[in-house]
């Protein structure tokens, strides 16, 4: 089964959207970073993925895993 990560990222015209790999565009849309993070964080929760949070920049600020596998990993 394909992984399919939730991503974090802003958009020109809707603020933060919450994406998720694979699919075409943004399952949602968030004024504020922080209402995006927690939205995508459920939603990876849920799918049991990472979540990536990117900066103003598009550039990767942090990650977040719900995948037990990787938990495991990193221990």
């Amino acid at each position: 089964m394909a992984t399919h990560n939730v991503h974090v990222v802003r958009t020109e015209k809707h603020g933060w959207a919450v994406e998720v790999e694979g699919t075409d565009g943004a399952t949602s849309h968030y004024p504020s970073q922080q209402e995006a993070i927690a939205a995508g964080a459920v939603k990876a929760r849920q799918d049991k993925v990472e979540l990536v949070v990117h900066g103003e920049d598009g550039q990767v600020q942090r990650t977040a895993s719900f995948d037990p596998i990787v938990d495991d990993m990193r221990k």
